[in-house]
């Protein structure tokens, strides 16, 4: 077991497992820090590889393969927008309507990398949907499903529309910063065809907050 992470499932071909907030997926440039997913899987299990990533403060379901045909087949659905991928957020204020899209194409902010902005002249096309969960007092729980993943996606949506996500440490004003003590974002279920049989699965890990 990867010291500090939770297995929640292991096949001969892939491995599904429960990034904790605070932890990168990959090493950080040096000199930054090479603790990450990445290598604690690889110290328990040596074959993994790298499928995609979440950002170092976003929690939840990653999937890595064991074998390389199984890294291209899942690849392969990643790039063809095949992977079903769904989110809770919580964000500041309360959200009017029940449910949307936001369709705002990102690039990145140069300038202040790594972080993204809405452009429309420059910005590739980014899609999210989003439905209300729940409604607090002063914040609303949401579940999103993305279209596309482009970098910062979630984050600079809710944002644009007006309702920053709790405790983003890079785009939330300090009201919504200061809210939660950690980023109020959770990958939380992610469904795909197994790269053994083609079968459909999905793997569900609970936000923790």
């Amino acid at each position: 077991m990867p010291p500090g992470i939770a297995l929640l499932h292991a096949d001969a071909a892939l491995l599904v497992l429960d990034k904790p907030s605070g932890l990168l997926s990959v090493p950080a440039k040096p000199p930054g820090s090479a603790d990450c997913l990445e290598a604690r899987v690889r110290a328990a299990f040596p074959e993994a590889l790298l499928i995609h990533r979440l950002d170092g403060d976003t929690s939840g379901v990653m999937i890595f393969a064991r074998t390389r045909l199984a890294q291209r087949h899942l690849g392969w659905q990643f790039e063809r927008r095949q992977v079903r991928k769904a989110y809770v957020a919580r964000v500041e204020g309360r959200v009017a309507g029940e449910e949307g899209t936001i369709d705002l194409p990102l690039i990145a902010d140069w300038p202040n990398r790594p972080k993204q902005m809405v452009d429309f002249a420059r910005g590739k096309p980014a899609v999210t949907d989003w439905r209300v969960l729940a409604r607090e007092p002063a914040a609303t729980r949401l579940g999103l499903r993305p279209h596309t993943g482009r970098s910062h996606q979630l984050r600079v949506h809710l944002l644009a529309i007006g309702h920053p996500i709790l405790g983003d440490g890079f785009y939330a004003p300090p009201a919504a910063l200061t809210a939660a003590d950690r980023l109020q974002l959770h990958a939380e279920r992610i469904g795909f065809r197994h790269p053994e049989g083609g079968a459909w699965v999905e793997f569900h890990c609970p936000a923790p907050f």
